[in-house]
């Protein structure tokens, strides 16, 4: 048997954030980033919203992109002295990965990032706040998953925390917050969000309910994250990467991913590329090597008019291009030499990432650092 669990509530189109004045709270604090929230004006209209309500709120900016773990220990405190019962997460995947791991630690002060870090090992969480998340990014879909992603600089290597206790208890999907992002952004953050569908589906505990939003996810973003990136103004187009984002979210909250976030948590924690940039660059070689334990490629190739698995694979690869993502990890910029002394230690890490046991094919410890030399060097690789 399996589950399917997602928020209790999710608010979702143009205008949604004004759904805030439903919820019932005496104090909120949120937690946000270094500052385009408030200067596109969203902080100031969800506090005014959250008062309509007689919700008193707090805000603790500057989340960072990547957030770490001082950051989360620095929220911590400034939680605990106002004793909120509802913890808002607003703005890019950074501020709400690290309100959830906040509200953990605030939940259960005792707890440590290495206990947390064992799949679904946190303790029931509600019993001093709820949680809500209100994204202004189209990639991570964590305003619906069981997900976060601390970032530990000085091991460098990223806590991937999953458990369903996380999941938020509402979602608001406005897709007018994500009108203020750059190109850049919007094609990383696309690129992450069709990385969690294309995993999603091919995982060992897919199910039709999870199938069913992957697809439906993948199908709008090679419409729309080139219209996107072209003009990110077009509210109706940010909407729809907002919804099919949020879907490729619930989707893999539930079936879980695979080794492109495995690697790429390393790569990322290791290199500091964003994370999306860095799935994209991973996506074909990995569809690659999954096609020979899994025929499901072939459903997603049909999606697009197409038949085999490396036709997807080079769909992929054909979106990357469109949006203007390099192909390789040399092409971004990471040094040879650097590259060739962290590989091994990468390879490890990435074998035990939670993520791992979840691909539809287990890799060995040479197949995975092969996987990631062809990605480094821009290259097809062979299995």
């Amino acid at each position: 048997m399996s589950t399917f669990i997602v928020p209790r509530t999710v608010y979702q189109g143009p205008g949604s954030l004004a759904n805030l004045k439903l919820l019932k709270a005496t104090k909120a604090v949120i937690v946000t980033g270094a500052g385009s929230m408030r200067r596109l004006g969203f902080i100031d209209k969800t506090q005014a919203i959250l008062k309509e309500a007689g919700i008193a709120s707090a805000i603790f900016d500057g989340v960072e992109s990547d957030p770490s773990v001082g950051t989360v220990r620095r929220g911590l405190e400034f939680i605990r002295q106002e004793k909120p019962d509802l913890i808002i997460g607003l703005g890019g995947c950074s501020a709400i990965d690290a309100a959830k791991a906040m509200w953990v630690f605030y939940e259960h002060p005792e707890s440590t990032f290495e206990e947390i870090c064992k799949p679904f090992a946190i303790k029931p969480l509600r019993a001093k706040a709820h949680f809500v998340a209100i994204p202004s990014t189209s990639g991570t879909g964590t305003e619906v998953t069981c997900v976060t992603v601390i970032t530990d600089h000085e091991k460098g290597t990223k806590y991937p925390i999953v458990s369903y206790e996380i999941c938020p208890d509402v979602a608001i999907v406005d897709g007018e917050l994500a009108v203020g992002m750059p190109p850049s952004v919007t094609a990383n953050t696309g690129m992450d969000a069709l990385s969690h569908s294309c995993e999603a589906f091919v995982a060992a505990l897919a199910s039709p309910y999870s199938d069913a939003l992957a697809k439906e996810s993948i199908e709008i973003i090679f419409e729309e994250l080139p219209k996107a990136v072209a003009d990110g103004k077009n509210v109706a187009v940010r909407q729809k990467m907002h919804d099919a984002s949020c879907m490729a979210g619930m989707s893999f909250s539930n079936a879980l991913l695979g080794i492109i976030h495995s690697m790429s948590h390393q790569a990322g924690g290791m290199f500091g590329i964003p994370h999306g940039r860095s799935n994209a660059i991973l996506m074909p070689n990995i569809i690659r090597f999954n096609s020979k334990s899994t025929a499901k490629y072939e459903i997603l190739a049909d999606l697009l008019g197409k038949k085999m698995a490396e036709d997807f694979a080079q769909s992929c690869d054909e979106l990357r291009i469109k949006v203007g993502i390099e192909k390789s990890y040399k092409e971004y910029g990471i040094d040879a030499k650097l590259w060739a002394e962290k590989l091994d230690q990468m390879t490890e890490h990435a074998l035990a990432d939670p993520c791992t046991g979840v691909n539809p094919r287990q890799p060995t410890f040479d197949e995975v650092k092969k996987l990631f030399q062809a990605c480094y060097d821009g290259v097809v690789v062979d299995f």
